[in-house]
């Protein structure tokens, strides 16, 4: 496989652009609790990993705050460039731990040195792979999908080689949009598409 767009700028900006078009639709549906207006209130972030193909828009997660008083409730869509609070980016966590069985001990040193990780943080990622990921309401509902079954222990490689592209890189779109309602605990609602892994 060629991993070459892992450090390619543009495979960042494009997740920028469906994360900003999700934005876009979250924000247009105005506050689920109130129906208040919603203002951008987006955390700032320094996501860890190839430093040198992330631009600014990196530097923040979108989200928004309901601008009625009394309410000021957060909504922060969901994302395919940051998977929840973890400093890592999606792509890295989702490539890495697929990587895992294939990789060479040369080649894992190599990743784990470019990407400054921790050994024990692949060791994380594996059991949020089989433990959270598994349990959740998300793979609970989508698992049937999958015919033969994925193995608990073959995540996230076999679900990232199920899914149907042209490449490597716009497979890991499709999963990183599938994990894309676990990234938030503060909005649920439905998107019109913005994001459908079979378009981005």
């Amino acid at each position: 496989m060629c991993h070459a767009f892992i450090s390619d700028p543009r495979f960042y900006q494009l997740l920028t652009q469906l994360d900003q078009q999700t934005a876009d639709e979250v924000q247009a549906q105005k506050c689920a609790h109130c129906g208040g207006v919603l203002h951008v209130s987006n955390y700032p972030r320094k996501p860890k990993g190839i430093r040198t193909a992330l631009d600014e828009s990196y530097e923040r997660r979108f989200s928004f705050c309901c601008a009625r008083e009394g309410c000021r409730r957060r909504t922060t869509p969901p994302s395919i460039r940051f998977l929840g609070r973890k400093v890592y980016l999606g792509s890295f966590i989702v490539l890495i731990t697929a990587l895992q069985h294939g990789l060479s001990n040369r080649r894992r040193k190599q990743l784990i040195e470019e990407l400054d990780l921790w050994p024990q943080t692949i060791s994380h990622w594996r059991k949020w792979w089989r433990e959270t990921f598994t349990n959740s309401r998300l793979w609970k509902a989508e698992q049937g999908s999958f015919i033969p079954p994925i193995a608990t222990t073959s995540l996230p490689g076999d679900l990232l080689g199920r899914l149907t592209g042209s490449d490597l890189s716009h497979r890991l779109r499709q999963l990183l949009y599938l994990l894309a309602p676990l990234t938030t605990a503060s909005w649920s609602g439905s998107l019109m598409g913005a994001g459908d892994p079979q378009t981005i």
